[in-house]
């Protein structure tokens, strides 16, 4: 029931104002969206719009499709995961430097929440608003609809000479080195790195541009994955056929609330080399990794729990 006496002090404002009570009500909801709007999305969102709008209007447009109008209108989307959802907290996100950089990360979730979130600290978080360019499977982007959303967003298909022209262009290149082994691994697994691939090594070698390991703490919870079932994989052609029990129950296809923790690490820079031995990827890499494990089991050991 309605508080009587916070009824009559309402009527006796709007009174004064020669408003109806109704009409006072609904400038009130209406105050109330927008604030809890701005919480979301920050006063600034129109502006950091703004901004990449002339940003990719200066370098003559972007040629694989990306669309700022569709970043305008799922912003407050986004912002509702990334800030009300998740409740992500950021850090170490000046870190990662300006022009091209290669923003590398552990891979878990089963589908690219993991990505979004990544996304949403560079444009929502970061001192100047930057599009995270995601690397995605070619299965992924052979998906109708599907695939035509992640590339107005910035998505690019995993191609060496695609992730070469992003860099060039001084680009922020989102890379999940795991690969499909992140997003299928058991949940007993957790935040235990599967081998990386060493494409991206290449890249940043080839172009001379700096990795930034970044740890993601909250998406290996967020869907509890007890194993992959290959034969239904390999019956329906997709590359990993996770099982998780809570799909079956009611919303369970939602992802569990957790909080996410986003720790960007110092950029690595390596000499750049356009014919590098083996041996010299492989060492790479494993700094790499060994980074983005560090990040990982500090973010661990601070936090408080899976939802808070």
């Amino acid at each position: 029931m309605p508080d009587p006496s916070l009824l009559a002090r309402w009527t006796e404002a709007a009174a004064r104002e020669g408003r109806p009570v109704v009409e006072r009500l609904n400038d009130w909801a209406s105050r109330s969206r927008e604030r809890y709007r701005l919480r979301l999305v920050g006063a600034d969102f129109e502006t950091r719009i703004g901004q990449l709008r002339e940003y990719y209007s200066r370098k003559g447009g972007d040629q694989f499709g990306l669309d700022i109008d569709a970043y305008r209108v799922v912003g407050p989307w986004f912002g509702f995961l990334h800030r009300a959802y998740f409740r992500t907290e950021v850090h170490g996100i000046e870190r990662v430097p300006p022009g091209r950089v290669i923003i590398v990360a552990n891979h878990s979730g089963q589908i690219p929440i993991d990505a979004m979130m990544l996304g949403c600290s560079l444009f929502f978080d970061a001192p100047q608003p930057r599009i995270i360019r995601a690397m995605i499977d070619r299965f992924a982007a052979s998906l109708p609809f599907v695939s035509t959303f992640f590339t107005r967003l910035g998505s690019v298909v995993g191609a060496r000479d695609n992730a070469r022209r992003l860099l060039e262009r001084d680009e922020a290149l989102l890379v999940f080195p795991e690969g499909v082994k992140g997003i299928s691994k058991p949940f007993t697994q957790r935040y235990q790195l599967q081998d990386f691939g060493t494409g991206f090594m290449r890249i940043a070698l080839e172009t001379g541009a700096p990795i930034v390991p970044v740890a993601v703490i909250g998406a290996e919870e967020q869907y509890i994955n007890v194993g992959n079932a290959k034969l239904l994989a390999n019956l329906l052609r997709i590359p990993a056929c996770p099982i998780i029990p809570q799909m079956l129950l009611p919303f369970g296809q939602l992802p569990f609330p957790t909080k996410y923790r986003l720790f960007y690490g110092e950029p690595l820079r390596f000499a750049a080399n356009r014919e590098p031995d083996e041996s010299v990827v492989s060492d790479n890499v494993f700094l790499v990794q060994k980074a983005i494990q560090e990040l990982l089991n500090v973010g661990l050991r601070q936090r408080r729990g899976v939802f808070a």
